[in-house]
């Protein structure tokens, strides 16, 4: 099995794997792995904006916020980190050529669900396309950092609680130990596991099952938040999200009666729950949205990409009412990680969807997920950096690790995808009846 050596690896090529290669020194090599292609990331997908605090005064509103949508599960040393770690953020994000809406040459701040205050920057209705893209456009001008597409991640190479990297299989069925000083996992969301989501279906949770697998501690895995407004639609496939920053423009939900049935800038969970009564009401498998009272120019300013792919599906939003349904979208949970990312596992970090920092709680306040990904991306690299130790074993003995599991996974190549879905599944239910 061939090797390849690294000083840092990063699985997942995300907004939060992205940002953690652009802190590392550029005296560190960095090798980014995907599964898929490095677009295909659900950091791609975000629709609505990203939070900041817009001065001093709104701290006290930001925390509130992030906490009540939390139902106060959160871990209140962390939101206070990626709070006061915004306004950095966006000057960063700024600097590598992000575009934010701006209007008489200043910041335009809209809100969403839960937001007591408009503190959300966007660019259209494709902000995480426009922050990604900037941020892999920088990546790919770093000398030190490689990144390879079609590589799946199959195991951990590990000893005594120590991290030396992944077995991982190549797209051409060839398996490989990438070795590294580090490793920073961030392989996103669990969408993959259900059939209707707005995740991009190869988002599976691997992580997830390796860090079972290896008794890295997890944290709130049945933290799972669906939605309250996808696309209704017959046909298979990924849900198309309909941005909550809509409802936070004013437009309204509707049951089949014609009349509203909620508050449309409930959180999340709560509104879901309000949308799924009306459902069982009216005996149908949707609710309708009513983005006319926004007025064409908002709509086509504002939301372009949402006017032309529900165009797409048949429906001109300036003249329509849409049919929308709650899907599952956002992972709150996953592998328990302190306020430098760093997991139970010795020389290893886990950022973005896939790690549990605390700051969303029980349910994720909207546009607080890129954000939260940027500072704490960032931070994992810092942190290792500033806390750099060599490896303590020799080249001989890491590959006779990597040799021993990849041999196990030998065992189970086939059907491993399947195996590591159930044993997410299966833990994910099983926290949920023993809560």
């Amino acid at each position: 099995m061939k090797t390849i050596q690294t000083d840092i690896l990063i699985v997942g090529t995300g907004a939060s794997g992205l940002f953690a290669a652009l802190h590392v020194p550029e005296d560190r090599q960095v090798l980014m792995i995907t599964k898929d292609e490095v677009e295909h990331s659900d950091s791609f997908l975000a629709q609505g904006g990203i939070c900041v605090l817009r001065d001093d005064t709104d701290y006290d509103s930001f925390m509130e916020d992030t906490l009540k949508a939390g139902h106060y599960e959160n871990r209140v040393e962390s939101v206070d980190i990626m709070i006061r770690s915004s306004r950095d953020v966006i000057r960063e994000l700024v600097d590598y050529g992000v575009d934010f809406a701006k209007k008489d040459g200043e910041f335009d701040y809209t809100r969403e669900g839960c937001h007591s205050k408009p503190r959300i920057l966007f660019h259209e209705d494709i902000t995480g396309e426009e922050i990604t893209s900037k941020l892999l456009k920088a990546v790919r001008t770093r000398s030190n950092v490689t990144i390879l597409e079609h590589v799946t991640m199959l195991d951990l190479v590990e000893k005594d609680n120590r991290c030396y990297g992944v077995v991982a299989s190549k797209e051409d069925g060839e398996d490989c130990f990438l070795e590294a000083e580090y490793t920073i996992l961030a392989t996103g969301g669990i969408g993959g596991l259900y059939k209707h989501s707005t995740n991009y279906p190869h988002l599976t949770g691997d992580a997830l099952a390796l860090a079972l697998r290896h008794h890295i501690e997890l944290e709130h895995i049945d933290y799972i938040q669906i939605h309250p407004t996808t696309l209704y639609s017959k046909k298979p496939g990924r849900r198309f999200l309909i941005s909550e920053s809509v409802r936070g423009e004013g437009a309204k939900l509707y049951g089949a009666d014609g009349k509203r049935f909620a508050n449309e800038v409930l959180p999340r969970d709560l509104l879901t729950a309000e949308i799924r009564k009306q459902m069982e009401k009216d005996q149908t498998p949707y609710v309708w949205l009513d983005m006319t009272v926004l007025g064409e120019e908002v709509i086509k300013s504002h939301f372009p990409h949402i006017y032309e792919r529900c165009l797409e599906e048949g429906y001109d939003v300036t003249k329509d009412w849409i049919p929308v349904v709650p899907a599952q979208h956002y992972f709150m949970g996953g592998i328990h990680v302190d306020k430098h990312s760093k997991t139970s596992m010795e020389h290893l970090y886990a950022v973005g969807e896939t790690s549990c920092n605390g700051v969303h709680g029980a349910n994720r306040l909207a546009s607080n997920s890129l954000l939260e990904s940027l500072v704490f991306g960032a931070r994992a690299a810092r942190h290792l950096t500033e806390t750099w130790e060599e490896n303590d074993a020799s080249r001989e003995e890491t590959a006779g690790l990597a040799e021993a599991a990849e041999a196990q996974i030998q065992k189970e190549k086939d059907r491993l995808p399947q195996i590591y879905r159930e044993e997410v599944l299966d833990e994910i239910e099983r926290v949920r009846k023993a809560r």
